[in-house]
């Protein structure tokens, strides 16, 4: 078969969980590349400077690293994750239900930074549940998941197109093209060269027709609380149902016994539902009194897989916010129209990445992907500052770009939590950090740009790739080492 029955047999058994935090990821990937391509409606429907509105979309982004900090706290319980879950992917629907009313950039940014905070939420928990659900089975699914971002990811810039207005686009906003601005923007957003010929943009009198997009951004969405809201009923959590609330693990437990070798201890959860040092938000992570004499390695692991994702989130975020900006400039100098299809391309193959690695990660050890694939990213950057003039090569490096730095993230939250058994926290700092590193390189890259010019684009990329490649050897070394300090044999992920 092509994936084991016991494989299936778990997949079964945890069908509707899974569709269910899928489904979110789904619109997750929808809310956040939705944005992107009507910045410059907002900028004129707010009336506000290019440096305002920026800061709009920079309140989102911090907010959703606060999110992400905070979200593994939810999952104590089966009850708070699902809780959660709802409340956040409602709180999306309703943010962008509003957004067309906010004529005023302050509460643009404070709509921006409650979805924000929702968007931070599910993106931890979903991560984590499926870890819990699946532990040494997770790559596959935590594959599908990401999958699922990048599909939503790919199809919202379509939902958006028919209701773009151009009128707020000033007459000189090609020549100003080259001029870069700050670019504190998600890295699922399509990228857009904003033009500021004036401190203020006019702002409009009536709604313009991309009203209508996020409207129907936010029916498209409203499936997903709802989608919550039956697995709710369906477990039972809901105040009028008469079973007492589960706990987290209760369906893990019945699943593990499926897929459990011979001889694995599976470790008791305590009162609360958690496994001793197990997940939760980033804070109590660290003040989790069960880690208190294990080896330094544990601790190493946690940072350096962290700083991987910083590396290759970050990759991401600046090639999404940047590669259109690097087209239209100097030396490729390519039309306006033309440029514009490398980011659906970028995004087009992280997509289709994310579905070629579900089978891989059944095939091959997540470690070994990790090493193909950062090496694809290095040498694929490596070619486009060697062939920054050839224009052709853009368009097949960017594909490439995105087929090998698709599937890091889910390879690399498996890979991890595999080293450590599933007992640290990897899951919650590895979403913190990455998002940190999409939200920090972003700025970074954006000032060098500003100063040196778009060449640095490309440069910054590599050089960050590069470190991203070191830290992972240094995660490879670090589980070497704590192997050895706790007496488990390294064969099990190497």
């Amino acid at each position: 078969m092509l994936i084991e029955e016991r494989i299936l047999t778990l997949f079964r058994r945890n069908c509707q969980h899974t569709l269910t935090y899928w489904s979110v990821f789904f619109s997750f990937g929808l809310s956040i590349a939705f944005l992107g391509p009507t910045i410059l409606d907002l900028k004129c429907q707010t009336g506000s400077t290019l440096q305002e509105i920026t800061w709009v979309f920079f309140s989102q982004q911090l907010c959703l690293l606060i999110g992400s900090s905070i979200g593994g706290a939810f999952t104590k319980t089966l009850f708070w994750a699902l809780i959660a879950l709802f409340l956040s992917s409602l709180i999306i629907s309703v943010v962008f239900a509003i957004i067309p009313l906010c004529y005023n950039v302050l509460l643009l940014a404070v709509a921006m930074a409650v979805s924000g905070l929702a968007m931070g939420i599910i993106d931890t928990i979903a991560n984590i549940q499926l870890v819990s659900i699946y532990k040494k089975d997770s790559a596959i699914f935590l594959q599908a998941l990401h999958f699922f971002i990048g599909l939503g990811a790919l199809v919202s810039p379509l939902i958006a197109d028919p209701f773009i207005s151009e009128h707020c686009l000033g007459s000189n906003s090609t020549e100003n093209a080259t001029e870069i601005i700050h670019h504190f923007r998600s890295s699922f957003r399509s990228p857009v060269i904003l033009a500021e010929n004036s401190p203020h943009s006019e702002p409009v009198e009536e709604k313009a027709n991309v009203a209508y997009a996020f409207w129907i951004m936010a029916l498209i969405n409203l499936p997903v609380p709802i989608v919550v809201f039956v697995l709710m009923y369906q477990e039972k959590l809901l105040p009028f149902c008469p079973n007492s609330t589960p706990r987290l693990l209760d369906k893990d437990e019945l699943a593990m016994e499926t897929k459990a070798p011979e001889g694995t201890e599976i470790s008791e959860p305590d009162d609360a539902g958690f496994h001793h040092g197990g997940h939760g938000n980033i804070f109590s992570c660290c003040m989790n009194g069960s880690l208190h004499g294990l080896p330094v390695t544990f601790f190493g692991i946690h940072i350096l897989g962290g700083l991987v994702l910083f590396m290759t989130e970050g990759i991401m975020g600046v090639y999404a916010g940047f590669v259109y900006t690097y087209a239209v400039s100097a030396p490729m100098s390519l039309h306006a129209k033309m440029a514009a299809y490398l980011n659906c391309i970028f995004w087009a193959a992280v997509t289709a990445g994310r579905l070629v690695s579900i089978p891989l990660s059944y095939r091959f050890r997540s470690v070994h992907l990790l090493v193909v694939n950062l090496a694809g990213v290095i040498v694929t950057l490596l070619l486009l500052l060697i062939l920054y003039t050839n224009r052709v090569f853009l368009f097949v490096g960017t594909t490439l770009l995105g087929l090998f730095i698709s599937s890091v993230f889910p390879c690399l939250v498996a890979y991890t939590e595999d080293i450590l058994e599933y007992r640290g926290c990897a899951t919650t700092v590895l979403v913190t950090t990455a998002g940190m590193g999409e939200m920090t390189l972003q700025v970074l890259v954006g000032s060098l740009i500003q100063k040196k010019g778009t060449y640095s684009f490309l440069v910054c990329g590599l050089g960050t790739g590069c470190l991203g490649f070191v830290f992972f050897l240094s995660v490879i070394l670090c589980n070497r080492i704590h192997r050895n300090l706790t007496g488990k044999n390294i064969k099990l992920t190497w």
